[in-house]
C-alpha cells in the first residue's frame, strides 16, 4: 500500500492540471466577449475579471485592506509571484509594467497585452526615456497601472532594493496622477508561493497549482504619496519601500 506522502505527491500534479483545465474553460467562455468589448473600448473589464477568477481557482482567497484609488494611479508594489498579477488585477482591473521578453509567451503574452501591459527593457538605458513616456501615456488613460520596482520576484521574507528609473515617468507627478504603495502579503505561505532561483515558470506554476487547500492573500493599499513631499523619484522609491516593508513586517 502506498504511503500517505506518496499518495499526496501523486495527487498534486493531477490537482494542478485540473486547476489549469478550469482556468482554460473560463478563458474559453470570456474570450469572445473580451474581444468584442475591445473593438469599442481599449479598457476591457473582462480581462481583470478573468484574472481574478483565475486567482480564485489557483487557491487564493484575496482580501483588501485600505482604500485603493481606482483611476489615474500608479501602484508601487512588492513582487513575490506571478499570482501577484492575478490578485491585483482581479481587484483593481489594473494594467502592469512587465519585462518585454514576456510579450511573445504563448497565451500569457496575449493576455498581458490585451490587458494593456506596458512592456519595458529594464537593462536598456537608451530606451529609458521612451519607456517612461509609454508609462505616462498608460497612466493618463485612466486605468490603474502597477509597477514592481524590485524588478524580479523574491521569497516574501524581505524586500529587494526598489529601482527608481521608471518612477521618472511620474516625477514630478502630474496633479491628476496619484501614487499609491501596495503591500502584497501571502503571510506564512509566501515561501511556498514564491517564484525564485532557477525554477522555471512552468515548474513553479505546477507546484503552486498543485498545493492542497487554499491560502490567504491580503492586498494592503497604503496611504497615497503627497505630490508636494515626494517630487524626487528616489524619494518616492525609498518611501514606498519603507511603507511596504512596515506593512509586511520585513526588512
Amino acid at each position: 500500500m502506498a504511503s500517505r506522502s506518496i499518495a499526496r505527491a501523486d495527487i498534486a500534479p493531477l490537482r494542478a492540471w485540473l486547476r489549469i483545465g478550469a482556468i482554460a474553460l473560463v478563458l474559453a467562455f470570456i474570450i469572445l466577449p473580451h474581444l468584442l468589448w475591445r473593438l469599442f473600448d481599449r479598457q476591457s473589464p473582462i480581462a481583470g475579471l478573468f484574472l481574478g477568477v483565475a486567482a480564485k481557482i489557483a487557491g487564493a482567497d484575496v482580501r483588501v485592506s485600505g482604500q485603493p484609488i481606482r483611476r489615474n494611479v500608479l501602484y508601487i508594489a512588492n513582487h513575490v509571484s506571478w499570482l501577484d498579477i492575478l490578485t491585483l488585477a482581479g481587484r483593481t482591473r489594473c494594467a502592469f509594467v512587465a519585462k518585454a521578453d514576456m510579450k511573445p509567451w504563448p497565451l500569457i503574452g496575449w493576455l498581458t497585452t490585451s490587458n494593456n501591459t506596458v512592456y519595458v527593457e529594464r537593462e536598456s538605458r537608451q530606451k529609458a526615456h521612451h519607456q517612461a513616456t509609454a508609462l505616462q501615456t498608460a497612466l493618463t488613460s485612466g486605468q490603474p497601472v502597477t509597477l514592481f520596482p524590485e524588478g524580479t520576484t523574491h521569497d516574501g521574507r524581505q524586500l529587494l532594493p526598489f529601482r527608481s528609473s521608471l518612477i521618472a515617468a511620474v516625477t514630478p507627478a502630474p496633479e491628476q496622477i496619484s501614487i499609491q504603495p501596495v503591500a502584497i502579503d501571502y503571510g506564512r505561505v509566501a515561501p511556498e508561493i514564491a517564484w525564485v532561483g532557477n525554477e522555471s515558470f512552468g515548474a513553479n506554476a505546477l507546484r503552486v497549482l498543485g498545493r492542497r487547500g487554499r491560502f490567504p492573500v491580503t492586498l494592503h493599499f497604503l496611504e497615497p504619496l503627497s505630490h508636494a513631499d515626494f517630487a524626487d523619484r528616489k524619494a518616492i522609491a525609498a518611501h514606498s519601500r519603507a511603507e511596504i516593508a512596515a506593512a509586511l513586517g520585513v526588512s
